[in-house]
């Protein structure tokens, strides 16, 4: 058994929603290998991103940061050069590090052609989506392609989004998994620990980028139909999303549009857990899982046509801000656990740089509304915090890939069973009951027995965001 600080496998997929696994209660998923990490580890159940974009929710899990501290709060914009990913804490304590695949906590354009100062990683393989920024310096994906089928990557730079079905061997996937075992096998520093970040595309729209076989994995007749929308109240800026969204107005898609896009949706998910497998398998005969701290996690979900809605946007229904989040640590954790109380993304570098050792004045000075989740992971405790919130700021983009005008601003609070989310521009909101109402279809804010619970979760929101504007 090792004494020193754990190697640390960070597992990421890009717009994937908490109820898309086996061990979530998903029946119909074909995701073996994340099951069998759920089952040996710990699952949290109730996990929020910080914003339900890409470039904003990444922000925060790589800084520790809700999205109103470290400003990045749309999709294109920079985090600053003063903002530290928390790599370079573990770097500065003496890890190896490395990432390959999608990082995006800038502009895609901008990052993959400079780097951010403070990244902290010592082997800096990007990719943020297979097919885009191919001559930039820093898509790696693109390089190892061209190499490897020079014809296959003349046709993916021309065509696109529209290459449907990259096959397994050239897929994107494959090579962060490919470069994640090499790093694990001899690239890697034995005497340091590691910190390696794979971090995959899938299973982000268009939805239909999976390797075609992957297809006969999940049975699409057993995938559910979409979650009606509520008969209740509804904030206006909902139904803007819901046909002005950068992706379709769901007014023209059919039924078998839709089941279409949940199968690929659902394909592309067996798909990487195909890959994170592989990775998990070599983890193993390595002899590096027992002191490996394993995450896997996404940067918020989608909504797939539940309440009539597509991608993700300003809306918090559950399959757009609530994530799968799995967790092993042979060596730190007792595996078998499910954990309910909510936690955030931001909490996963306060979680990491505890479990490297890092000082707990250290951490709390560089990310103070971050929460190290081992305790809760091992049952000690319940919950780490009495609220979790997600903003969202302008934050994406409507039909035309341009800013939402007038812009959309909202913020979401749970405590507890309830949830609470409130439009700052309009002064409309939602309530509701996640317990007797877990499909959120009846918004409880015009109900007058729910008026005072309803003040008392506007005071607890206005509270916050009056502290974070100090």
């Amino acid at each position: 058994m090792s004494s020193g600080p754990p190697n640390i496998l960070l597992l990421m997929t890009d717009q994937q929603r908490y109820d898309s696994l086996g061990c979530y209660g998903a029946a119909f998923a074909h995701t073996p290998n994340l099951d069998r990490l759920a089952t040996s580890g710990v699952l949290f159940e109730h996990c929020y991103a910080n914003n339900p974009i890409c470039t904003p929710s990444r922000a925060s899990l790589m800084t520790g940061k809700h999205i109103l501290d470290h400003g990045v709060c749309q999709l294109n914009d920079h985090l600053s050069p003063e903002e530290v990913l928390f790599p370079a804490r573990l770097r500065d304590l003496g890890y190896h590090t490395a990432l390959f695949g999608k990082l995006h906590v800038a502009a895609g354009a901008t990052e993959s052609q400079s780097r951010h100062p403070n990244d902290g990683f010592d082997i800096y393989e990007l990719c943020n989506e297979g097919s885009a920024h191919m001559d930039a310096p820093h898509q790696a994906y693109a390089r190892w392609l061209e190499e490897r089928d020079p014809a296959f990557y003349a046709r993916l730079k021309t065509e696109g989004r529209g290459v449907t079905h990259v096959p397994n061997h050239l897929h994107m996937s494959h090579w962060a998994a490919e470069r994640s075992i090499a790093f694990l096998e001899k690239e890697r520093d034995k005497d340091k620990p590691f910190f390696c970040m794979m971090s995959v595309f899938e299973p982000h729209n268009p939805y239909e980028h999976y390797p075609k076989e992957m297809g006969g994995l999940v049975d699409r007749d057993a995938i559910p139909s979409p979650t009606a929308r509520g008969d209740g109240p509804e904030p206006a800026d909902i139904d803007r999303e819901r046909h002005e969204n950068y992706y379709a107005d769901f007014d023209t898609l059919s039924s078998d549009d839709i089941a279409t896009m949940r199968h690929g949706y659902h394909a592309s998910v067996a798909y990487g857990d195909l890959e994170f497998g592989r990775v998990l398998k070599r983890l193993e005969t390595l002899g590096l899982a027992e002191n490996t701290l394993v995450i896997f996690t996404s940067d918020h979900g989608d909504m797939l046509g539940d309440h009539d809605l597509l991608v993700k946007g300003a809306f918090f229904y559950e399959p757009n801000v609530r994530v799968p989040l799995l967790m092993r640590w042979p060596q730190g954790i007792e595996g078998g656990r499910s954990v309910p109380g909510p936690v955030q993304l931001h909490d996963l570098a306060a979680t990491i740089l505890h479990a490297a050792g890092i000082a707990d004045a250290t951490v709390t000075a560089a990310m103070p509304d971050a929460r190290d989740l081992l305790p809760m992971a091992r049952g000690d405790v319940d919950e780490v915090h009495d609220g979790v919130f997600c903003c969202y700021r302008n934050s994406g983009m409507c039909a035309g890939h341009s800013d939402w005008d007038p812009p959309i601003n909202a913020t979401m609070i749970r405590r507890g069973r309830y949830k609470l989310n409130l439009w700052h521009d309009s002064g409309a909101g939602e309530l509701f009951d996640l317990e007797r109402d877990s499909m959120e279809q009846d918004n409880l804010w015009e109900v007058t027995e729910m008026k005072e619970l309803r003040d008392y979760m506007v005071a607890q929101l206005d509270g916050w965001l009056a502290r974070k504007s100090l």
